[in-house]
């Protein structure tokens, strides 16, 4: 069987500007995939127009074998799952109530809460670590918890499919592995299948089970994180050389930088000169 999720040579761009043009990407299935690559490679725009909120020039984007662009919008939205960089919640509303919202696309109009509705926000605030957070207003969350909040609202959705656009961009490094470990527990313990745009290539490395390595619009190269992070693919598509040793934690690839010729660093340095004795 095909994938059920997958842009078929398709052209992206905003306005006159072409970002990425004849690119196919497919995602497998119960993946939890990661689309690196360097600023403005098209990472995002990519994930963009596989969420059906950027329509291709030309080409398509696939989902269970037909033009997403051709089905209806609520179908799409009990597939596919997004959260965006631009995410916003109304002002003073609770967490409770902005999870509510995931079952939006689950509700014909005039419809009244189910027990259904009920027990997928329970079980999306549950699974995130979000239900004591309940009655909170989202604008007193820290970065952390709201971003923990909005992939609560997409899980209530309900979908086999949960797209995520740079989750842990402007978080600390605590709360960057928090929103991670989630991610993974949803593929592994739920069957998600997760397509996440990430800049940290050491934590894609660690979380993804599918890569796909992206510079100025195209695929370098994809598959396992063993086969994309190695040091010829690393300056290929970041222009850094390097070494890739396995992660002392997870034995998964670790990109250690090589420092530039005669830049030195604290063992290189000499020793300042011992006082002189009294």
């Amino acid at each position: 069987m095909p994938d059920r999720l997958a842009a078929e040579a398709v052209t992206l761009g905003y306005d006159a500007r072409t970002i990425a043009e004849g690119l196919t990407v497919r995602v497998p299935d119960h993946s939890f995939t990661v689309i690196v690559g360097p600023n403005a490679c098209g990472k995002s725009t990519l994930l963009r127009a596989l969420a059906r909120t950027l329509r291709p020039r030309t080409g398509a984007v696939l989902l269970d074998g037909h033009d997403i662009r051709t089905r209806p919008t609520r179908e799409v939205a009990r597939t596919l799952g997004l959260l965006s960089q631009s995410a916003t919640a109304p002002a003073g509303i609770t967490v409770a109530d902005l999870v509510a919202h995931g079952r939006y696309p689950h509700q014909g109009p005039l419809a009244p809460w189910t027990a259904a509705d009920r027990h997928a926000v329970r079980d999306a605030m549950d699974a995130t670590g979000t239900t004591a957070l309940a009655s909170t207003q989202v604008d007193e969350l820290s970065g952390g918890q709201r971003q923990r909040v909005w992939i609560a609202t997409a899980l209530a959705q309900d979908t086999p499919m949960l797209l995520l656009d740079e989750p842990t961009t402007y978080l600390d490094v605590t709360h960057q592995i928090e929103v991670l470990e989630l991610c993974a527990r949803l593929h592994r313990d739920r069957g998600r299948t997760l397509v996440a745009v990430l800049h940290d290539l050491h934590l894609s490395a660690r979380y993804a089970t599918h890569l796909v390595a992206m510079r100025a619009g195209r695929v370098v190269a994809e598959g396992s994180p063993a086969q994309v992070v190695t040091a010829p693919i690393v300056e290929a598509v970041f222009g850094l050389t390097c070494r890739v040793m396995p992660d002392p934690e997870t034995g998964t690839p670790m990109v250690i930088p090589r420092a530039p010729a005669g830049s030195g660093g604290p063992a290189a340095r000499p020793a300042a000169p011992a006082a002189p004795s009294p």
